[in-house]
């Protein structure tokens, strides 16, 4: 595919706000908490239309780099060499990011016009549920990356430690049943143990069916997050949505 031709469908998709899947040659840099080279060589990069762009590699399931939120550009420019490039770009002012992607040659640009759905239908086992969260948590948060699974703590075994897209660890606990003064006091104390064993910024996120008054008002004193499902309890068990169903208080763990 002609450079010329490939910029103008990805700025179609960007107009529109479609997927766009482009594979190409291409070399990619990222500038921002730290910094890393990709060499030359055949990808996948995928722009959604939530502003969030991703660079797969035939190899793992997670992206070799991401942005969530970001503002992106395309053009065409002439290399020190003389030799024609697209340059992708996608940038974040807070906090400050950028990742350029440079492609010597297109293979193939798609665009797709994909609804959105906020429906999550999941089945199984509640470790079926923990595995399925483990496999992707972006319908939680965009940019929320799991770190590891059944962590074990001092004071018991945490579900699930993710690191969201601010570079902040992340402590979830799934509950199966209404959630109480018990599952708050437990996500705190697994949040400040990270926190302190870590040194890096913490967050807790409660995901539960439902969650008592009382319990509710304890979870915001503290700073945690609570998001309910649509959980149904039977021979299979099964998610059908979820919801963010207060504000959060704080980002931060005192």
């Amino acid at each position: 595919m002609q450079l010329h031709e490939a910029r103008e469908k990805i700025l179609s998709s960007l107009t529109n706000r479609h997927m766009c899947l482009i594979i190409g040659e291409c070399a990619v840099n990222y500038q921002g908490r730290a910094s890393s080279v990709l060499p030359l060589g055949k990808r996948l990069v995928i722009i959604k239309a939530d502003s969030s762009v991703s660079i797969h590699e035939n190899r793992l399931i997670r992206p070799t780099n991401y942005m969530m939120d970001a503002k992106i550009s395309c053009e065409s420019k002439t290399s020190e060499e003389g030799k024609k490039q697209l340059i992708l770009t996608a940038k974040k002012l807070k906090p400050h990011e950028t990742i350029t992607v440079k492609f010597d040659s297109i293979v193939d640009v798609q665009n797709y016009d994909l609804p959105e759905s906020n429906d999550l239908r999941l089945s199984g086992s509640e470790k079926e549920l923990n595995d399925a969260l483990m496999d992707d948590l972006s319908f939680l948060e965009a940019g929320l990356k799991p770190i590891n699974q059944q962590q074990v703590f001092r004071k018991g075994i945490c579900d699930i430690v993710a690191e969201d897209a601010k570079g902040r660890l992340v402590v979830i606990e799934l509950k199966r049943k209404q959630a109480d003064y018990a599952a708050v006091s437990q996500l705190k104390r697994y949040a400040e143990q990270v926190n302190k064993m870590k040194g890096i910024e913490t967050r807790g996120i409660l995901l539960a069916p439902s969650i008592r008054k009382s319990a509710l008002e304890l979870l915001k004193s503290y700073g945690l997050e609570y998001f309910s499902y649509d959980f149904e309890v039977g021979e299979r068990s099964k998610i059908k949505g979820i919801g963010k169903t207060q504000m959060k208080i704080n980002d931060l763990f005192e």
